[in-house]
Parts: C-alpha cells; sequence; structure tokens
C-alpha cells in the first residue's frame, strides 16, 4: 500500500509562513506571506507531521503501537490480529483474517489517497517470492544492475567474495584510484548486503578504505564482484515450518586489522532457522587476548538478542533463556565465573553487561565447535568448501530453488543440527 502525496497529509503545529510562489502572487496583498496549515514538501517538520497524522489515525481506530518499534502497529479482533508496519509512505500490512485485511484497507483508502499495490513483491529494491512453504527475499535485478553500471557484467565469475590470503591495509606506495567511484562501489554493495550476508565481511572490509583507495582496494572490490556475477540468484530463505526459538552465534578475528590490529566482531541472530540480522564490525578498541575479543564481540550479540526479545514481545512471543553460541570457552568463563573478575579490569565497563544479563538468565552462553559456528562467515576470508556450507546454513540460497525439491526437504534435513543448537 503507498500514500499518494504523503506529506501533503500532515498538519503543523508550529506557525511556519512561506512567500507567495512566483506567478501566483495576489495582486491586493503582495508584500503579505502564506501562513501554512499542512505540511508542504521541502519543509523539515513534513515527515514528522506526516507520521503524527498516520500514528493518531491508526490508534484511534484500535491499534496499539509497538514499544519497541515505533513504525509496527498491532490490532487484534477476536481471535485474529493484523500487523501494520510503516515506512515513510509505504504501509505493509497482513493479518490472519482476510476480512480484518480487507477492512483495512477500505478504512485507509477512506482516509487517505492510496495505490494499493495487491500482494508484497518489490519492497525498497528488494523482491519477494512468498509461497505456502516460505518466503524468499532477494535482490537479483538489482545485483545484475550493479553488475552493468560498474562493467563488471562480462567479468570472469568468482566462488568467494575474497581469497583466504587477502590481506589489505592502507597500501600508501599503491596507486590511488578514484575516490567517487570506489565510494559508488561501496555504496551500492552495501545496500546489497540487506539480502546477502555472504558478502558482509568483504564488502565491510573494502569500505574501510575509502577515504583513500587505492588499485589494491579496488581489485578486492572487483573480486566481491565478480562472485556476484557467480551467484547473481542468491537470497535469503525464511521457511514457515521454522521454531520460534530465538538464538544467536557470535565470533572475533583478533587482531584482524593490520592498519591498528583492531579485532573484528562479527554476529547473527535467528529465530528458528531464520536469519533475521547480522553484523560484521571492527571493534572500537584494541583487544589485549582473542578472550577479550570474543568476549566483547558476544555482549554486542547479547545486545541485539535483547532487543529482538523486546520486540517479538509485541507479537505476543514470549522466551526463557536464549541461547547464545560461541566457539571460545575462555571468554564464556570470562562471563560466568565471577572469580575472573580481576584479570578483567582493563574491559570497558559496558561489555560486562554480558555478565549480568547471565546471571539475570535472560541469555544462556553455549559453547559450540568452531567448524559450527555460523558467524566466522562474519569475520574472515574463508576457503570455499567451509563458505558455502556456512552460506546455506544461514539460510542464503539459489533463487530457482523456492519452487523445487531443494526447499521442500534438503534443506530441513541441512538444518538439523542447526535447529538442535538454537532450541
Amino acid at each position: 500500500m503507498d500514500v499518494k502525496s504523503a506529506f501533503l497529509n500532515g498538519f503543523i503545529e508550529e506557525e511556519v509562513y512561506v512567500r507567495q510562489p512566483p506567478g501566483f502572487e495576489s495582486a491586493r496583498f503582495l508584500d503579505q506571506v502564506y501562513k501554512l496549515r499542512k505540511a508542504l514538501y521541502g519543509l523539515k517538520q513534513a515527515p514528522r507531521a506526516w507520521y503524527a497524522r498516520l500514528k493518531s489515525f491508526l490508534l484511534k481506530s484500535g491499534f496499539v503501537m509497538g514499544s519497541v518499534g515505533k513504525t509496527l502497529f498491532l490490532l487484534s479482533r477476536g481471535g485474529d490480529t493484523l500487523i501494520v508496519q510503516i515506512y515513510v509512505d509505504d504501509i505493509i500490512f497482513g493479518g490472519s483474517s482476510h476480512t480484518l485485511v480487507s477492512s483495512f484497507a477500505e478504512q485507509m483508502s477512506r482516509e487517505f489517497e492510496m495505490s494499493l499495490m495487491g500482494e508484497l513483491q518489490f519492497f525498497l529494491g528488494l523482491q519477494i517470492k512468498q509461497g505456502p512453504k516460505g518466503t524468499f527475499v532477494y535482490q537479483a535485478k538489482y545485483t545484475r544492475d550493479i553488475l552493468k553500471k560498474f562493467e563488471m557484467g562480462d567479468s570472469k565469475p568468482m566462488t568467494t567474495p575474497m581469497s583466504t590470503d587477502t590481506a589489505l591495509d592502507a597500501d600508501k606506495d599503491g596507486e590511488a584510484m578514484d575516490q567517487k567511484e570506489f565510494r559508488g562501489m561501496i555504496g551500492s554493495l552495501l545496500y546489497l548486503t540487506a539480502t546477502r550476508p555472504d558478502i558482509q565481511f568483504a564488502v565491510c572490509l573494502c569500505a574501510r578504505y575509502q577515504a583513500s583507495p587505492r588499485t589494491s582496494h579496488r581489485q578486492a572490490v572487483k573480486r566481491i564482484f565478480r562472485y556476484l556475477k557467480f551467484t547473481p540468484e542468491l537470497g535469503l530463505w525464511y521457511s514457515s515450518g521454522s521454531s520460534l526459538s530465538l538464538g544467536g552465534f557470535s565470533d572475533a578475528d583478533h587482531a584482524g586489522c593490520r592498519i591498528d590490529r583492531k579485532s573484528t566482531s562479527g554476529t547473527c541472530q535467528l529465530l528458528g532457522t531464520s536469519l533475521v540480522s547480522w553484523s560484521s564490525r571492527k571493534q572500537a578498541s584494541v583487544s589485549l587476548s582473542t578472550t577479550e575479543a570474543e568476549y566483547i564481540a558476544t555482549a554486542g550479540c547479547c545486545s541485539q538478542l535483547l532487543w529482538m526479545k523486546a520486540t517479538l514481545s509485541d507479537f505476543g512471543l514470549r522466551f526463557g533463556k536464549i541461547p547464545l553460541l560461541m566457539d571460545s570457552t575462555s571468554a564464556i568463563s570470562v562471563a560466568k565465573d565471577p572469580i575472573l573478575h580481576s584479570k578483567t579490569k582493563h574491559i570497558d565497563v559496558r561489555f560486562h553487561f554480558l555478565r549480568d544479563h547471565y546471571e539475570k538468565g535472560d541469555i544462556d552462553l553455549v559453547h559450540v565447535a568452531s567448524e559450527n559456528q555460523l558467524a566466522d562467515i562474519f569475520t574472515k576470508p574463508i576457503e570455499f568448501g567451509a563458505f558455502v556450507r556456512l552460506r546455506g546454513e544461514l539460510g542464503v540460497l539459489q533463487v530457482e530453488g523456492v519452487d523445487n525439491a531443494l526447499i521442500k526437504g534438503e534443506i530441513e534435513s541441512q538444518w538439523t543440527g542447526l535447529i538442535a543448537l538454537l532450541v
């Protein structure tokens, strides 16, 4: 659902005056201005005024606003539920009752001038395929567009986004390249990471050198494009049969950055077998040990899990101890054992909330073997066999596989071990 001229619907509370537009000046009041009653495009108050108008209408209609996400609204009527998610002037909605959904569409059309787009197929550049077995989200068209834009459509395909022996640094002696072109390539790839967690680490690593890009950095980015040429149809699969168990994986690459020796945190959070969020980020401070790097990464993963837990509570989902899987027994010991407090005094206080939430029973720190650590893909380049396995376990699949036997049976068996870890 799309709202036509959305910002023109908002009422503004501040006093705002505009001069008479050229060609529409009043002959009697040439020296006067107009006082606005409603918002106009270009007015800085316009987005806020539109949201206030829409929120007021939905709340009066019986909706309840999400406690965490303020753009989420829910309506319960009888045993049915209607969910509405707002993104500026685009509205996604769905519910357990066809009658409730139709009633909402009619109600919105009476209040605002709307365009009903039908079943969700495209949203903010994302392509969506829905079926009885689940939902597939991908960006195949966008991938082909950026390959064409940067003249990589005829390039030689590569099986991984980054070689395992790649070690990027500032390369001050290397040949400088056009900063605008490099930033354009990085920006295009960053948007693609919305459905391609398999390129997250490689893109974030290359993005660190946007201030002074060199030829070596451009070659690393071109390698990512060549990988996309090999896998243009990959996307995220969300199975309708997935359990509603919440869990996360956390890993770190100690002192991975060759410039400042800071570590890289890699985390991912799943709802059942469905990948919901992921991150690959260089840590803000230098870690003195692998244990400290893992501990800091796990604290970030814990924070994201707690946010997801609060968000999902709006949908009526309740969770006990959330499993947080990591492959460092020493980092787990730091979080669990108060005797080790004296050895962690140098770690910033803000990371110790991990220990607090473990003691409260919000999360459960669980050791996982390194070969089963899904977050490993977000911390460093991985050889082809392990890369493909981890990519599949994260739910990154081929778009044409949605309708074939792979989705119907083989993927479920592939995820059996993952489900056992998270339940």
